[in-house]
């Protein structure tokens, strides 16, 4: 097929390579300080806070409680003095009165949070978390100075919910631990202390931290979690050991432990507690699993600088999960060599069989689905994408969830491709994907993406952050081609690793990576109400020239394919990259060199479906 970028006559020549993009006022500050550059890099002044976490948790199997203390040393890189310390604690939302999005059942609610105690710099503060939600402030006895740090102290306890959603009791047995410590909130350089509540639909924006985990499990309890294990040597017995080790250097999938190996006490040490140790740098968030009857398989993938451990803890019987590590080993690799074309950030990575098709760092939590394996895989692709956005990129998901929901969309659409063939990945990609967006014309359809998550609910959450996200990634891809845009996007996520970006980081960072001003494309596809909704409103040939008339009805700049019917009966496809409709997104007129009398004229846009398809064709 001919891919098409000339041969267009525009109708109007306003230019919009000089347009600015819409920011908000309090983003305008942050580019004003010189935290942010319009260039699309972090600032000269950039900074973010940190915190060292040194955690021991213990859960218990009977109670169903977790419990701990804690040890933050927490340095304030800003140039504010800190006046209060903002505590995070997202499984509050369990409680009855935390706000939702929806109805829950009652095993979802518990009590929350007891806080137990809390100590900053040696000083014992009175503070009752009874009433607390979500994110709640602590005023400081003494402010925390600009470069100073604090050492806060924390104990605490909570009950896991029966209901299993992002964590939780996956079984009576079998736990699925996560958001599980209190945490300080990030602090920013555009909204000071991030306060925003969360519901169960809202997704999470945490500092990079230093994480030390000691997890206290009761025998016959394995435990996976995220970062470097540090003592297996202390907690398996021998022959499951030496499997495990194994695993670590095997292409091959090793069995550590099956259903029954595991409820006969052979696997852990049989002290009445193991203490569970690992160790994870610079990363957003620490989660962990157990059970003392789920299989236990792993094995590892050859990188380009390492080689990374890959797990899958699930239920016997499970079919989808058998395959799981096979299926990880293959998308650690693909990530890491296509798209991004980034070498796979950590050392290992879980998945655990349980109900919330979710992503944590070096951890996944999916549903099985042992009857339709391309969407089992697909399921663990788009979850382990995530890695990238938002872990190696520490976007602030709560607020712009198509900042990661999006890209997750379209790296598994991209390596479905490679795993299913093109025909199956579109036919996957418009029928879960795009249909329920285009074909529903109702009012929250059509919101700005860059709305903030926060402000849409529903189908306006979803097609904003997932698929309309995704189809503007998947349109500029094709607008740049793809060594342009890999380059683009490599700039983007090379300022951004480790830090904070936000949308305006990305529009610079991929206006300077791809060096063109794209602020048309980006005004057009995050700033408007548009769809997708093409119309050939005539088209003639004189002579050796085929002319199309096209109105943007929808207004989104979309490519298509052009499929040419000659009277002779063969068909030619020309294809059209968004291009065309750079310097007018309303209408256009296409004029094709052709050779052959022309018979009928029709547009597909393939995944980008089309609202009124029936306008899409004219017959001459």
């Amino acid at each position: 097929m001919k891919r098409i970028i000339l041969g267009v006559v525009l109708l109007t020549s306003w230019q919009l390579s000089a347009q600015e993009l819409y920011m908000p006022r309090n983003i305008k500050k942050a580019y004003e300080n010189g935290t942010r550059d319009r260039s699309g890099a972090p600032g000269k002044n950039y900074w973010q806070n940190k915190g060292i976490y040194n955690v021991e948790v213990k859960v218990d199997a009977g109670s169903k409680i977790v419990s701990g203390k804690e040890t933050i040393v927490y340095t304030n890189n800003s140039p504010n003095a800190l006046n209060d310390l903002a505590i995070r604690f997202v499984n509050n939302l369990h409680k009855p009165q935390a706000p939702r999005s929806g109805m829950v059942s009652e095993d979802f609610l518990t009590s929350g949070l007891h806080l137990k105690s809390f100590v900053v710099n040696g000083e014992k503060y009175a503070v009752n978390s009874k009433d607390w939600g979500t994110v709640e402030k602590i005023k400081l006895n003494a402010a925390l100075k600009s470069k100073a740090k604090a050492e806060v102290k924390i104990e605490w306890e909570y009950p896991l919910s029966v209901q299993s959603g992002r964590e939780g009791q996956i079984d009576p047995e079998t736990f699925y631990v996560a958001y599980s410590f209190p945490r300080i909130s990030v602090y920013d350089d555009y909204n000071g202390w991030d306060m925003l509540p969360h519901s169960d639909r809202q997704e999470f924006y945490n500092d990079f931290n230093d994480y030390s985990f000691a997890i206290t499990a009761p025998k016959n309890y394995v435990v996976w979690a995220t970062g470097d294990f540090l003592n297996p040597d202390a907690v398996l017995q021998q022959e499951y050991l030496k499997r495990y080790k194994s695993s670590l250097k095997s292409d091959k999938v090793i069995h550590v432990a099956n259903e029954h190996e595991m409820k006969s006490g052979k696997v852990t040490k049989q002290n009445k507690w193991n203490t569970w140790k690992f160790k994870a740098s610079h990363i957003t968030d620490f989660c962990f699993a157990l059970s003392n009857h789920y299989v236990w398989d792993a094995a590892s993938v050859q990188l380009k600088t390492k080689r990374a451990s890959v797990q899958a803890g699930y239920k016997n019987g499970a079919k989808d999960f058998e395959h799981y590590v096979e299926w990880m080993q293959y998308n650690l690799d693909w990530f890491s060599k296509k798209w991004p074309g980034i070498e796979y950030p950590y050392n290992a990575m879980t998945a655990i069989q349980g109900y919330a098709d979710m992503e944590y760092p070096m951890m996944i939590n999916d549903t099985s689905i042992p009857d339709d394996f391309q969407d089992a895989r697909l399921t663990a692709d788009h979850e382990i994408a995530h890695t990238y956005f938002p872990f190696y990129m520490g976007i602030n998901e709560t607020r712009y969830a198509f900042m990661d929901e999006g890209w997750a969309t379209t790296l598994e659409y991209l390596i479905g491709i490679d795993e299913n063939g093109e025909a199956k990945a579109k036919e996957f990609y418009q029928n879960f994907r795009v249909k329920r967006w285009i074909n529903d014309p109702s009012t929250e359809e059509d919101q700005p993406i860059i709305t903030m998550s926060t402000q849409v609910s529903g189908a306006g959450y979803g097609n904003n952050s997932y698929v309309k996200a995704s189809l503007s990634y998947l349109a500029l891809k094709d607008y740049l081609g793809d060594d342009l845009f890999k380059k683009a996007l490599h700039h983007y996520m090379n300022n951004w690793n480790g830090k904070h970006p936000i949308p305006w980081d990305y529009f610079n960072s991929m206006n300077t990576g791809a060096g063109k001003n794209l602020n048309w494309f980006f005004n057009n596809w995050f700033y408007t109400n548009n769809y997708i909704d093409l119309k050939v409103t005539n088209a003639s040939q004189i002579n050796d020239l085929l002319t199309v008339n096209v109105e943007n009805v929808g207004g989104f700049a979309v490519p298509f394919d052009a499929e040419i019917g000659y009277e002779d009966g063969t068909i030619e496809k020309l294809h059209f990259s968004p291009a065309v409709w750079e310097k007018d997104q309303k209408q256009m007129v296409l004029t094709v060199p052709i050779k052959k009398k022309v018979k009928s004229v029709k547009f597909d846009g393939g995944i980008f479906m089309d609202y009124t398809p029936v306008d899409n064709q004219k017959n001459l």
